[in-house]
């Protein structure tokens, strides 16, 4: 089993043994970590923080384990309970925290857990501050508050509600539009608090003919949460066999976002921020930001509406610093996670519905008609098990030295580009893994640049 802590938080499989798995006493022992941070960073005051969780088996005992802590270090807390990892970015600012956790392993199967760290702008925490929390629990020496200064815990479930609101008031979601083109559509909820914030988001929306599947039975996921073509084959059948507009996908806590078109074909997860950036750029000029692994349609978007492109480290902490740093006006992931700073700096699948749809009525098409409209690339996303003792740095400058010749960028891992194609490799912040995504034309060039780096690395490891 694993324990994984990284950027993206402490993740790990529930349950085992201390220090290798995410059990009681590993989930105690960070949050009292991340407590002594926020102490520190407000010696003079009562801190403050907001707790929410997707839908997971462990949720409600991470959550209890979670709050018991923070209250004991002296901490209030503010229980949001239920709900989505942009929801619980925007509560801490609405509400005046000091920092947030979010109780959540993203696409991870059931067996995972996490605690996602966020600082008092909603934000997740710096690697530096990662780091620290990661050092001060590595050293075993736990010091708790009397029982005449603890903290104490409030619930307040009205949170995914403010989200929608503040959602339904940005200027280009156009609401009025979207209802009156009566789309029907089909949802994948995978069994978590999708199945809360999306019907919320489209009855406000005044979409009515709606269809959820995978909206109950939280935590007990009916395929792999993540959002990919393969694991989608009963949504996809829906569409094919009804008479639907669109399908939404979103993964267990709702940051991340993939739409089906018309005849049950994958939009392409890539494709989610190109589609929503192109929107946003024809309204208002500005620049864009993805991360390295990300597709090259959303730099010729941007571009040919007058706007310059920057890439950055992948993780959302990285793709924020960097959008902040180009005032990009629209940025994100290319896993579907569309980040608008107007509203958070956050990947939020609710304002990629809200703006999605507020394109495709605008422009009165279907959705097979605008994936149209966008360049074509496809991405090959492969990966290869990491066995113990393998030094994946080391594999990585080999691999370098070999393609020297190439233009290259080593800011995350290594990207190698070949004029209208690249590979990206680097170790993944979440799992055991080394990636391997390569972009081209098509998806017969992109899978053979792909192999031709397996096979190099596949040789050194040998």
């Amino acid at each position: 089993m694993t324990l994984i802590t990284s950027i993206s938080g402490i993740r790990g499989t529930i349950g085992g043994d201390l220090n290798n798995n995410l059990t009681p006493i590993d989930i105690v022992k960070f949050t009292y970590a991340y407590s002594k941070l926020l102490i520190e960073e407000k010696p003079n005051g009562r801190v403050k923080v907001v707790v929410g969780r997707d839908g997971r088996i462990s949720g409600e005992i991470v959550s209890n384990l979670i709050c018991s802590t923070l209250n004991s270090m002296g901490i209030d807390v503010i229980n949001v309970g239920l709900s989505t990892t942009p929801t619980v970015e925007i509560a801490v600012t609405e509400l005046q925290s000091d920092g947030g956790v979010i109780i959540t392993a993203s696409h991870n199967p059931k067996q995972w857990n996490a605690l996602k760290l966020l600082n008092n702008k909603g934000e997740f925490i710096s690697g530096l501050e990662g780091q620290k929390i990661i050092n001060i629990a590595s050293k075993n020496d736990f010091i708790f508050n009397q029982v005449d200064n603890l903290g104490n815990t409030t619930f307040n479930n009205e949170m995914i509600d403010v989200h929608i609101e503040k959602i339904l008031a940005l200027d280009l979601v156009n609401k009025h539009d979207i209802a009156k083109k009566n789309y029907k559509i089909a949802v994948d909820c995978i069994n978590s608090t999708g199945a809360i914030s999306i019907p919320t988001l489209l009855n406000k929306l005044g979409v009515k003919n709606y269809t959820l599947i995978n909206d109950s039975d939280f935590g007990n996921f009916k395929h792999n949460p993540e959002p990919l073509k393969e694991h989608l084959e009963e949504i996809c059948s829906l569409i094919k066999n009804n008479d639907y507009d669109l399908g939404i996908v979103v993964d267990p806590d709702v940051d991340r976002l993939a739409f089906i078109d018309e005849n049950g074909e994958m939009f392409g997860e890539e494709y989610t921020l190109v589609a929503v950036a192109d929107y946003v750029l024809k309204h208002k000029k500005g620049n864009t930001v993805s991360n390295l692994s990300s597709s090259m349609a959303l730099k010729d978007v941007t571009e040919l509406n007058g706007g310059s492109y920057y890439s950055a480290a992948v993780g959302e902490v990285n793709v924020v610093s960097q959008m902040r740093k180009c005032n990009a006006i629209i940025g994100g992931e290319g896993n579907g996670g569309v980040i608008y700073p107007e509203l958070h700096y956050g990947r939020d699948s609710l304002v990629g519905i809200a703006l999605f749809l507020s394109h495709l009525s605008d422009l009165n098409i279907k959705c097979s008609e605008l994936k149209k409209r966008y360049p074509y690339y496809h991405i090959s996303k492969n990966k290869i098990e990491l066995n113990s003792g393998i030094n994946v740095d080391d594999i990585i400058l080999k691999i370098s030295k070999k393609y020297q010749q190439k233009e290259q960028i080593d800011i995350d891992g290594l990207k190698i580009i070949f004029n209208k194609e690249w590979v990206h490799l680097r170790k993944s912040n979440t799992e055991p893994i080394i990636r391997i995504y390569a972009e081209s034309t098509s998806e017969e060039n992109s899978n053979k640049l792909a192999l031709e780096i397996i096979k190099d690395i596949e040789n050194l490891i040998i």
